[in-house]
């Protein structure tokens, strides 16, 4: 599998900016889908936003739609999700995610296999 690093947490005050990176491992970066999923204290990880193989098909959780974009850079093997005008609801930790398959909902954590240790941000109000 593909292994991955996630990096640009912190704390940040309501209507501030953060950029989160995920670094990935080896040669196959191209063959996976990469994904951003969160999870708050008391709560269950969800979707955030998923960027196809190619970096032409992007899908974002309503909450953070106009506020978050997803993005990849292939010759660099990495992957990143630009944070806008946060919310203390976004206080979570976010984790990168990658699978392998290229069909069906682009939100179910069960099609992803590697997932990143997770990196903290906290917005304050």
């Amino acid at each position: 599998q593909v292994h991955l690093v996630e990096s640009g947490g912190g704390l940040v005050q309501a209507g501030g900016s953060l950029r989160l990176s995920c670094a990935a491992s080896g040669r196959t970066f191209t063959s996976y889908v990469m994904g951003w999923f969160r999870q708050a204290p008391g709560k269950e990880r969800e979707f955030v936003s998923t960027i196809s193989k190619s970096g032409s098909n992007r899908y974002y959780t309503d909450s953070v739609k106009g506020r978050f974009t997803i993005s990849r850079d292939n010759a660099k093997n990495m992957v990143y999700l630009q944070m806008n005008s946060l919310k203390p609801e976004d206080t979570a930790v976010y984790y990168c995610a990658a699978r392998e398959r290229s069909w069906g909902p682009p939100n179910r954590k069960v099609d992803f296999g590697a997932w990143g240790q997770g990196t903290q941000v906290t917005v304050s109000s």
